[in-house]
């Protein structure tokens, strides 16, 4: 019998529907549980991937119903949602990690946030920290708002046994200005033999924050998931908005978002590049990439009011516009910076120090990338052939068509050589972007209706974010998922460490520069 790809066993085996108006074409399903674990088998026989994977309780919808496990997959043919019904009284679901071990730590963030568990598997608690009670799960609909702290906990990590083996502990407090996140390292010497992290330190609440808001007022929150993506979570919410409303942005409005996010771009691998010459002792590399960095965002204040653009593009198109004057300065910028960063990489090129501590460092190989389904820059470094705007590509990127950056070491030096050749593209794509905007209006109104679901799906400069909004009965948001890129590729920093020197911890960390907010809604 000839083999099914995924989208062909979803059309023949189970009954779905195409949600229209999406930018990335997008299919739902409500499924059993033997169908879902078929269809996992069949995308992972076709060497497709999870997106996301997130539950709800929908016990606030109606009486009979009880919760919902969702799970969206990457498909040739866009964005396939299955939903999986469970139990009221006992919501268990299976343990899809046999598959795609990066979902472990996605199901144990349902476990804590709706009590809904993995039939099999790891099940230690993964946001929870024990701060609320062990029954207490903010996305159940019948727990109150607030929930006093209970007491610390003694996380069960794993231990590596042997003669002259000894543990280090690394946060969660650090001593630089940065976002917590406990590393436990099982070392001999200076070897690392094993890195186990837990994060989760930064919960917000964020999750329930949205249920109630109006879906023109979520964009705001959706915004500040992660504040260095702001512009790629407020995109991909407002593609999933736009799709409950059944509404398209003007044609200028998304050529104005893709100059925003391919800023955004630049702003952050700027920075990383400036950090990661730093972590080697190259202090010149740093004042250089920060000085240009500097230069971005203050050009990205004066012409769109905010340095790194928040609340800029919104449900039905964007809150700014640009002139000549501004489309010049823009220009001009990008022909600087293009000059100054040949003569940066021929620096950092050419630096035996700095090549030395880069090359072979922290190195994810292109087999284990696949495994464990890294994504984004990181995925990149390792031959991973994936970038939303080439594999997927919205409007106005089937018009830019940009090329995918791709290196196969996946070492520090792979992940730096990625922003170097991703900033260059992007100058390119603004550029053209400039050349070629469309005249006309960018913004047109948006109105939410009841009981309706859209998706957003968009690649930020770390990764694909995505995000799932519902509406209920009076089309306020009920339930807002917002999933970030980090979640596939923070256990692929556990990899990257073994066989290196702890000194070499924060070089790699830095190199895969992931999101702790990001993950912990």
């Amino acid at each position: 019998m000839e083999s099914q790809t995924p989208m062909q066993f979803l059309n023949q085996a189970i009954e779905f529907e195409a949600l229209a108006d999406h930018a990335v074409p997008t299919y739902a399903a409500c499924v059993d549980e033997a169908e879902l674990l078929a269809f996992c088998d069949a995308a992972h026989a076709g060497g497709r991937r999870i997106v996301a994977l997130w539950g709800s309780d929908e016990r606030n919808r109606e009486a009979r119903l009880g919760f919902a496990l969702h799970v969206a997959f990457d498909l040739a043919e866009g964005l396939a949602c299955l939903t999986l019904p469970l139990s009221a009284e006992a919501p268990v679901f299976p343990d899809l990690c046999a598959r795609f071990p990066a979902v472990n730590r996605m199901q144990r963030a349902v476990m804590d946030m709706i009590g809904a568990r993995p039939a099999s598997g790891d099940v230690r608690p993964w946001l929870r920290h024990a701060n609320w009670p062990a029954d207490y799960h903010p996305l159940r609909s019948d727990v109150p708002d607030t929930q006093h702290a209970t007491q610390n906990e003694e996380y069960a990590f794993v231990r590596v046994e042997g003669d002259g083996v000894h543990e280090v502990p690394v946060g969660p407090i650090h001593a630089g200005i940065i976002e917590p996140g406990h590393f436990r390292f099982s070392v001999m010497g200076e070897n690392v033999l094993r890195l186990e992290q837990r994060l989760g330190w930064k919960h917000k609440g964020i999750e329930r924050r949205f249920a109630g808001m109006g879906l023109g007022e979520g964009v705001c929150l959706a915004g500040r998931v992660s504040g260095d993506s702001t512009v790629a979570y407020a995109w991909a919410y407002s593609q999933a908005a736009e799709a409950i409303g059944a509404v398209a942005p003007p044609p200028r409005a998304l050529w104005l978002r893709a100059l925003l996010l391919e800023r955004e771009r630049i702003v952050n691998h700027l920075g990383d590049l400036g950090y990661l010459g730093n972590d080697v002792a190259l202090a010149f590399g740093l004042m250089q990439f920060m000085r240009l960095k500097e230069d971005w965002v203050r050009l990205n204040a004066r012409l769109f009011g905010h340095r790194f653009m928040m609340d800029r593009i919104v449900p039905g198109g964007v809150t700014v516009d640009l002139d000549d004057a501004g489309a010049h300065a823009i220009f001009t910028q990008c022909e600087a910076l293009e000059s100054e960063l040949r003569t940066l990489k021929n620096i950092y090129d050419e630096h035996a120090g700095l090549q030395d501590r880069f090359l072979t460092t922290g190195r994810v190989t292109p087999q284990l990338a696949k495994l464990l389904g890294v994504i984004g820059l990181a995925g990149r470094a390792s031959a991973q052939h994936w970038d939303l705007r080439c594999n997927h590509a919205c409007a106005p990127y089937d018009q830019l068509t940009p090329r995918i950056a791709i290196e196969r070491n996946g070492d520090v030096a792979a992940r730096a050589q990625v922003r170097f050749t991703e900033i260059k593209e992007s100058l390119h794509l603004i550029r053209k972007i400039l050349r070629e905007i469309p005249v006309g209006e960018v913004r047109c109104e948006v109105r939410s209706e009841a009981d309706k679901r859209g998706l957003g799906w968009i690649e930020g400069w770390r990764g694909d974010i995505l995000v799932a909004v519902e509406t209920g009965t009076d089309g306020k948001i009920r339930r807002c998922h917002c999933h970030d890129p980090s979640w596939q590729n923070w256990p692929a920093l556990e990899h990257a460490v073994i066989d290196n020197i702890v000194p070499d911890f924060p070089l790699i960390n830095k190199s895969f520069n992931l999101s702790y907010a990001g993950p912990d809604l």
